[in-house]
């Protein structure tokens, strides 16, 4: 594993963003992927699925280059799933 010195110069505010945005849709498509096989939606879910994997593919060889990239990944993460479980939450709720 580079140290953090090594790690800094190689890191690149723009792949940082672009994982950041990445992992904000892989997340909140993960989270449609949850509800389209909890309806049984099997051709929704299998698109999803395979959209997710293809976006996971550009996170990990980003941070395998270079740890730091994780951050902006975990952040990603956590928004995208926050807020499409929010607005499913929202939208049971006004029905």
């Amino acid at each position: 594993m580079e140290n953090i010195f090594e790690a800094l110069q190689t890191f690149n505010l723009f792949i940082a963003f672009s994982i950041l945005i990445v992992y904000i849709i892989t997340d909140a498509l993960y989270a449609k992927y949850t509800l389209d096989v909890a309806n049984h939606n099997e051709i929704k879910a299998a698109t999803v699925g395979a959209t997710i994997h293809f976006f996971l593919a550009f996170g990990i060889i980003n941070y395998t280059q270079n740890w730091l990239y994780i951050f902006p990944l975990a952040i990603g993460s956590w928004v995208g799933t926050y807020f499409t479980v929010r607005q499913a939450r929202l939208a049971r709720i006004k029905k």
